[in-house]
């Protein structure tokens, strides 16, 4: 089992960055996907971000492609959500998930089975 704390959140101006972190416990981190999914007011649950268990393959939605960027580090169990040129329109929760099949890309949030308890993003305009 896994247990995900996510830190990092808070608010920032309209083109400004923040880094979010997922501090993981449990031995088996290094053999999981990890994934960001991220939640606005009034709207569903949105896939954001992938990273395979080994950190080689990143799959990105859309909307943040060449703004974010998922890393790893599986020495320290901490998975990395690196967000640049932050739009009012990334206002949310932020929800780092892990994912038991360490490849492939899986944006359904059924797919993960542990969830952090989500960290605020504000972006002012």
């Amino acid at each position: 089992q896994v247990q995900l704390v996510e830190s990092g959140g808070g608010f920032v101006q309209a083109g400004g960055s923040l880094r979010l972190s997922c501090a993981a416990s449990g031995r088996t981190f290094s053999t999981y996907a990890m994934g960001w999914f991220r939640q606005a007011p009034g709207k569903e649950r949105e896939f954001v971000a992938r990273i395979s268990w080994s950190g080689d393959m990143t799959y990105y939605a859309d909307s943040v492609k060449g703004r974010f960027l998922i890393l790893r580090d599986n020495a320290k169990s901490v998975v990395y959500l690196q967000m640049n040129s932050l739009k009012p329109e990334d206002t949310a929760v932020y929800y780092c998930a892990a994912d038991e099949y360490g490849m492939g890309y899986r944006t359904r949030i059924d797919r993960y089975a542990y969830w952090g308890q989500g960290t605020q993003v504000t972006v002012s305009s």
